[in-house]
């Protein structure tokens, strides 16, 4: 199997935590990303349209077509779009990116956000992705690295919940460090012109809202979810996990301060002459 458990679960905590985490860095994460009006874009695992939201807002001519695996977080989505942006043009469909329901050029970008992390093979995914997108058509996807996470004030059982959850995504076949990879990944999988940047969050005490929306309510929110995962697994204490947990609170408080990055990755589907034997799998689904 080629799809993962989701480590952080399909809980309505957990849906919520996707849109403030959405919604707090929705500035920092589609500066830059557009998509001309009747273009035809594909959302490569939307989840519960917690991104879906910004994207077609961002892009309201553009015709959208948003995919999941998941049929209850497919219904989510559609809710929160109907909500947000009524009347907004989304196609929903449930599909597996292995194996997408699309002939070969259909859309002309593909935009995929924290999906890759969650895949036992990503570089797989993107081959299968680029199959859909036409020759020099464009693909975005943002990733972000736990291994990027450093706080004031510091905490060894704070690093250690952020280590447990690390490994707890590894164990179910997912990498939080994928962020890091992003740029091999796109080229191994035969994308051309593949350019990465970093996209640093850092709150402190002058930007509150901040602290609390990402620092707090996603990221520590994030961590907290798997404890019973980790306590099972003989990884932490409930006591230590609880403290760790805390301790990330306190990054959120008045003396606290919390830095993550973020990769976002852009590259371009390569014209039909230059990709043969491109990339694993050529252009076929990997």
């Amino acid at each position: 199997m080629k799809t993962t458990r989701y480590v952080h679960g399909y809980s309505g905590r957990e849906a919520r935590r996707l849109g403030d985490q959405a919604d707090a860095l929705a500035d920092l994460l589609y500066e830059g990303t557009s998509y001309p009006e009747g273009s035809r874009v594909l959302e490569a695992g939307c989840g519960v349209g917690a991104q879906t939201v910004h994207l077609v807002a961002r892009s309201p001519g553009a015709r959208v077509t948003a995919v999941d695996v998941s049929e209850a977080s497919l219904a989510q989505a559609r809710a929160r779009v109907a909500a947000a942006c009524p009347g907004a043009r989304v196609g929903w469909l449930r599909a597996d990116l292995y194996d997408l329901p699309f002939g070969e050029g259909a859309f002309d970008h593909v935009f995929v956000c924290f999906v890759l992390e969650h895949l036992r093979d990503p570089c797989g995914a993107l081959v299968a992705l680029r199959r859909v997108l036409r020759p020099g058509g464009t693909l975005t996807v943002i990733e972000g690295d736990h291994g990027s996470a450093f706080f004031h004030p510091d905490s060894a059982h704070a690093r250690a919940v952020i280590a447990h959850q690390v490994a707890l995504q590894a164990a179910a076949g997912g990498d939080a460090l994928i962020g890091r990879r992003l740029q091999p990944l796109l080229s191994d999988a035969g994308y051309a012109r593949v350019a990465v940047v970093p996209r640093t969050v850092y709150a402190d005490r002058a930007r509150p809202v901040l602290a609390e929306a990402f620092t707090r309510d996603t990221f520590a929110a994030m961590v907290a979810a798997v404890r019973d995962d980790a306590v099972a697994a003989g990884l932490a204490t409930p006591a230590d996990w609880d403290r760790g947990i805390a301790d990330l609170h306190r990054a959120a408080g008045q003396n606290g301060t919390f830095h993550y990055t973020f990769f976002k990755a852009t590259a371009v589907n390569r014209p039909v002459s230059s990709r043969a034997g491109a990339g694993r799998g050529g252009p076929g689904r990997g």
